[in-house]
């Protein structure tokens, strides 16, 4: 039974420490407001603490799941934060999607104290957090990768290790950025069909049978049709990922420009209420724009 420990307990983090414990490992919980921590620890067994740092100093493993660069910053390296608490040799998996200059920053503090610090971030969602069925992508000293593997497995199905630090989380916004201009261009598309009087689902069925089919399409489009916007991956958090994509490339001078449109469509998106929404309610902005609305007849 290892030592582990899971901070930041919200719509990814939580399914994915209570597989932890369900695995019948000793699991030191920490969440912003100590509520989830609670409950958690209430229903598996954990150990609900009061800092990061109490976390790291009861845990060989440490994985955290939050929600941007600032929060990852002050959970591993603030005040009470995990490097007060790491030992020699403990190793942190950050599994949140932040900047990958400021998650080797990170690093670096971790690896001047003798501990190791892994970017984990994952996809897969709230169903493949729920399931375990989550694909990471790791950057960071591959003997620590290793060593964490066993861990990962229970809350995921693919591994790739993507090489030293920064690179795993390299690779996520590149899979994000993919995802937002794929999802921008369906949502034009369907919006121009239905104007021009085609049928919402026999489009999807054409999609489907065609070059243009997406796997993202194919889970994501009945959802548009039901008009059911319950989040999976809100906008606002699709739209950071993508604002860090920008960033990065910018550091790069590598052009995204129509990285830059799907920005701009998202932040619309946010601008009329739907940021909490699912990414797929971003399809709204168009339908205003164009008069129409993507649902089953």
């Amino acid at each position: 039974m290892a030592k582990l420990g899971f901070l930041g307990l919200g719509i990814m983090g939580y399914p994915m420490a209570q597989h932890l414990l369900t695995a019948g490992h000793e699991v030191a919980l920490w969440s912003n407001t100590g509520t989830k921590a609670k409950q958690l620890a209430t229903d598996g067994k954990g150990t609900a603490c009061v800092s990061p740092k109490e976390v790291a100093e009861r845990s060989d493993y440490v994985f955290y799941c939050v929600g941007d660069s600032e929060m990852s910053r002050e959970v591993a390296i603030g005040k009470g934060g995990l490097i007060e608490g790491a030992g020699q040799g403990t190793v942190i998996a950050d599994c949140s999607t932040i900047a990958p200059a400021v998650s080797q920053e990170i690093g670096k503090a971790f690896a001047a104290k003798g501990a190791h610090f892994l970017d984990a971030p994952c996809t897969g969602s709230k169903p493949g957090a729920e399931k375990a069925t989550l694909t990471f992508m790791v950057g960071g000293e591959k003997a620590a990768f290793e060593r964490a593997k066993p861990h990962f497995e229970i809350m995921g199905k693919l591994f790739y290790y993507c090489g030293g630090p920064g690179r795993g989380l390299q690779a996520k916004l590149t899979q994000n950025l993919i995802l937002g201009n794929l999802w921008e261009a369906f949502a034009e598309g369907m919006v121009l069909a239905v104007k021009g009087g085609v049928d919402p689902q026999l489009m999807l069925d054409i999609l489907e049978n065609s070059a243009a089919k997406s796997g993202l399409i194919s889970f994501k489009a009945p959802f548009v049709l039901a008009r059911n916007f319950e989040t999976n991956f809100s906008t606002k958090w699709l739209h950071k990922d993508i604002g860090l994509a920008i960033e990065s490339a910018d550091q790069m001078d590598v052009p995204l420009p129509l990285t830059a449109l799907t920005q701009q469509m998202l932040r619309a998106a946010i601008a009329k209420g739907w940021g909490d929404q699912d990414f797929c309610s971003s399809i709204q902005v168009l339908e205003d724009w164009a008069g129409v609305e993507v649902k089953k007849a």
